[in-house]
C-alpha cells in the first residue's frame, strides 16, 4: 500500500526501541545507585572519628539543640562553638608553630645583626636550644615576639605569613604545618556549621598570625579569629593610610584572657567550646555553665605513634587541671588513640 512503512524498517526501529528502552533502565538503576552511595557517604558526617562515646555526644548534642521541638533547642544566631587552635586543631609539638616562625624570623634577620650570635635569647633561637630558651623565660619570649612580629604595617606582616606557612616544613613529617591538621576536627568544623553553627577560632597564638590562612584550611573566615594581639597604630605612610605594628602586648587570649576575647570579639557565650590544655580551662568553665544546653569537649594527645602522647609533664600545651576539671564538669574527653580513625588528612 502506498505511504506504508516497509516490514525490514519496521523491525529494525522495534530492535532499537527495545535496545533503548534496556539502555534507559540501566541508566535508570545506575542512578538510583549512585544516590544510594552518595546518600550512604552523606550519612556519617564525622568519618574519621571511630564510633565511641565522643563522637556519639557530639551527634546527641547537635541533634538536641537543632530539632525545633526540642526543649534544648538553641536559636540559629546563638550557636556559637569556639575552638582552640594549638593542639586542638592542629599540632602543637615538638614546639608551638608560631615559635617556629618566630625562631625561623630570627635566623632570616641574622646577617643584619651579628650581636645576636653572643644576645640571649637570639642566640638560643639560632642555635636551636630550647632549653636554654626557656630558660629566659616569659621576658625572653616577649623579646623574640617584639622583634620578630612589629616595627612593619599589618600588611606586610599579612604577607610574611602567608609566605611562610606555604614553604615551612614540620621537622618530623616534613609537611607543610596546613596539612597537619586535625581531620576528626576539620569535619566537626564543617559539621557545626551545617547545622547552623557559627564558630570561631579563640587561641593563645596571634591573632594576625593566624589570620591570614584559617579560612582556606578551616573555613574560619579572619572576622572569627580571636587571638592574642600586639598593639597597632595608625599613620600615613607616602599618603596611604596603614597600621603599624607596635613592640607593645596589647592583649594575651589565654587562660582567663580567652573568656574576656570572647566577649569583646565575638558578645555571646557560645554554647560550645573544644580545647586541649589548661590554656583553655577558663573557656571551657565560662562555655558550659548556663542554663542551656552546653558541650565541652577536650582532644587528649595519646598517640605517640600517628602523632604524640603528652598530658600533665610537656612545656607546650599541658593538661592537668583541665583533664581533671572535665569529669567534674562532665566535660568529653577525647583519646586520640581510641577515637579517632585518621589523625591528618589525607593527601
Amino acid at each position: 500500500m502506498a505511504g506504508s512503512i516497509p516490514r525490514f524498517i519496521v523491525a529494525w526501529i522495534n530492535s532499537r526501541t527495545v535496545q533503548l528502552t534496556a539502555f534507559m533502565a540501566a541508566l535508570g538503576i545506575a542512578a538510583v545507585l549512585m544516590a544510594g552511595e552518595a546518600a550512604l557517604a552523606q550519612s556519617d558526617p564525622l568519618p574519621a572519628w571511630n564510633d565511641t562515646a565522643p563522637k556519639m555526644a557530639i551527634m546527641d548534642f547537635v541533634r538536641k539543640v537543632t530539632t525545633a521541638n526540642s526543649p534544648d533547642f538553641v536559636p540559629e544566631p546563638e550557636r556559637i562553638a569556639v575552638f582552640d587552635n594549638d593542639g586542638t586543631l592542629w599540632t602543637e609539638h615538638p614546639i608551638y608553630v608560631q615559635l617556629a616562625f618566630m625562631l625561623d624570623r630570627v635566623k632570616a634577620g641574622a646577617a643584619s645583626h651579628p650581636e645576636w650570635k653572643d644576645t640571649q635569647p637570639f642566640k638560643a633561637a639560632l642555635e636551636g636550644d630550647m632549653k636554654s630558651l626557656a630558660a629566659t623565660g616569659e621576658k625572653g619570649l616577649m623579646e623574640l615576639l617584639m622583634t620578630t612580629h612589629a616595627g612593619m604595617t599589618t600588611d606586610e606582616f599579612s604577607a610574611i605569613v602567608t609566605d611562610w606557612i606555604a614553604t615551612a616544613r614540620d621537622p618530623r613529617f616534613n609537611k607543610p604545618y596546613t596539612e597537619l591538621v586535625y581531620q576528626p576536627m576539620v569535619e566537626l568544623l564543617a559539621y557545626l556549621r551545617a547545622n547552623g553553627f557559627k564558630t570561631f577560632i579563640v587561641s593563645g597564638g596571634g591573632i594576625e598570625f593566624m589570620r591570614p590562612w584559617t579560612e582556606k584550611v578551616y573555613g574560619v573566615p579572619p572576622e572569627q579569629v580571636v587571638g592574642s594581639s600586639i598593639k597597632t597604630e595608625f599613620e600615613m605612610r607616602d599618603g596611604s593610610p596603614v597600621l603599624m605594628r607596635l613592640p607593645q602586648v596589647d592583649f594575651v587570649d589565654d587562660k582567663a584572657g580567652k573568656p574576656v576575647g570572647i566577649n569583646q570579639h565575638i558578645g555571646r557565650r557560645p554554647i560550645a567550646a573544644f580545647g586541649n590544655s589548661d590554656g583553655d580551662l577558663e573557656m571551657l568553665q565560662y562555655t558550659t555553665v548556663g542554663d542551656k544546653a552546653r558541650f565541652g569537649l577536650i582532644v587528649h594527645h595519646t598517640d605517640a605513634e600517628r602523632e604524640y602522647s603528652y598530658d600533665r609533664d610537656t612545656e607546650f600545651g599541658r593538661l592537668d587541671k583541665a583533664l581533671d576539671a572535665a569529669s567534674v564538669n562532665q566535660w568529653t574527653v577525647v583519646d586520640m588513640k581510641a577515637d579517632w580513625k585518621q589523625i591528618f588528612p589525607e593527601k
